[in-house]
């Protein structure tokens, strides 16, 4: 982990629409600025899916004026924490890095009912995290 006082996360999936997004967004919800959030995609989109935006906002979290951001190796050096969603060999891969893959399904393509399990899979993973890194949950 980084020396500095706050923690710096990196969240990669390969289109940075979807399961990147919700994840940095619950991180920023619950952190605050106690943790630097990143969000990358190995192919990124050209927009956030909408299903998910409409997912976050129903739980409070607006997601509406996020773009999908193209993973850089800058990013990667910069964080202390990589957490991958299935972007396999593209993401980089530097030593002292704390890596971590979440097996989460792509919501791709789904409706909101579909995205709805996986985010919340999304924020327990984020409250576990939290409790990892020792930072109490602002919400």
């Amino acid at each position: 982990m980084s020396t500095s006082a706050t923690s710096s996360v990196l969240f990669v999936c390969v289109h940075n629409a979807g399961r990147s997004q919700m994840a940095a967004a619950f991180l920023n919800h619950l952190a605050g600025d106690r943790v630097q959030v990143r969000s990358a995609g190995s192919a990124p989109a050209s927009t956030v899916n909408p299903a998910v935006v409409e997912a976050m906002a129903e739980v409070g979290i607006d997601i509406s004026a996020e773009t999908p951001k193209f993973l850089t190796t800058e990013a990667v050096q910069a964080s202390d924490v990589v957490i991958t969603m299935g972007c396999g060999d593209a993401c980089p891969y530097f030593p002292g890095k704390r890596y971590l893959d979440w097996q989460l399904e792509d919501p791709a393509g789904q409706g909101v009912a579909a995205v709805r399990p996986i985010r919340d899979e999304i924020e327990q993973r984020i409250r576990g995290l939290l409790a990892e890194l020792g930072i109490e949950s602002a919400a």
